[in-house]
């Protein structure tokens, strides 16, 4: 008997991401950043997953990267593709809950979270983890976004209850200026990060994942609510998706 949790990881283990995204889209972020790999960087990767991001941080920055994670089954698959790859000595995992992340103050070069500090919610993660920034640290994460203005009451209704924190770009770069940072840059995930990279390669693992489980309905279950989330986004992607947010903290 498994409980969701475990269901969930083994569903998501084998993906080479947890949620929408792409290693192009990673080095676009990089690249407006403004880091600077000659500078022996310190980046944290708040809700690594199996660390598609990580690999890329360490890899083309050359910096040495935390990859935090309260799931160590995700941590463990990282540490071993980091080892294929030769980027062992560039990263370091931790497994702790992100609203438990203890870092020392004025500690970090950047701070990266892709399409995971909706854990915590935006507001309150951008606050928590700032002061671990150095002044002028970079914070670059993605976060789920209104594209327009007016939107579907079936899509309205769904966020409202999934996650309520959801809102346009501006609002959400009102809310870093508020937090005590300045905004460098933003720019929406193409669809290709959500179909390509995500939705279509677990879909790909749902009969594999029903046997493991004997098609028992909490698998069943889990499905069911995956293929829910995919038929939302394919419906109504014009209206939302991921936007991918940079800033620099500021002096205080």
């Amino acid at each position: 008997m498994h409980d969701e949790l475990d269901l969930l990881v083994d569903l998501h283990i084998d993906g080479a991401r947890q949620g929408p995204g792409s290693d192009d889209t990673t080095r676009r972020a990089v690249a407006l950043s403004g880091l600077d790999k000659e500078t022996d960087l310190t980046i944290a990767d708040i809700g690594c997953g199996t660390g598609a991001s990580t690999l890329v941080l360490a890899q083309d920055l050359d910096a040495h990267v935390t990859a935090v994670d309260f799931l160590q089954p995700f941590l463990t698959q990282l540490e071993e593709t980091a080892r294929q790859r030769g980027l062992a000595d560039r990263i370091t995992t931790l497994a702790t809950s992100m609203d438990e992340l203890r870092c020392e103050d004025d500690s970090l070069d950047a701070i990266w979270s892709e399409g995971a500090i909706y854990n915590i919610g935006f507001a309150l993660g951008v606050r928590a983890w700032r002061a671990f920034l150095k002044p002028g640290g970079v914070l670059a994460v993605s976060e789920i976004t209104w594209f327009t203005s007016e939107r579907p009451p079936e899509l309205e209704e769904h966020w409202a209850k999934e996650y309520p924190e959801v809102a346009t770009a501006s609002a959400k770069l009102a809310v870093l200026e508020a937090a005590g940072y300045s905004p460098i840059g933003y720019f929406p995930l193409p669809e290709t990060c959500w179909l390509d990279r995500y939705y279509r390669p677990m879909q790909r693992r749902f009969a594999a994942f029903l046997d493991r489980h004997g098609h028992s309905d909490a698998a069943l279950a889990v499905v069911e609510a995956e293929q829910h989330e995919i038929d939302l986004y394919e419906r109504f992607s014009d209206f939302f998706g991921y936007g991918f947010y940079l800033a620099a903290r500021t002096a205080d």
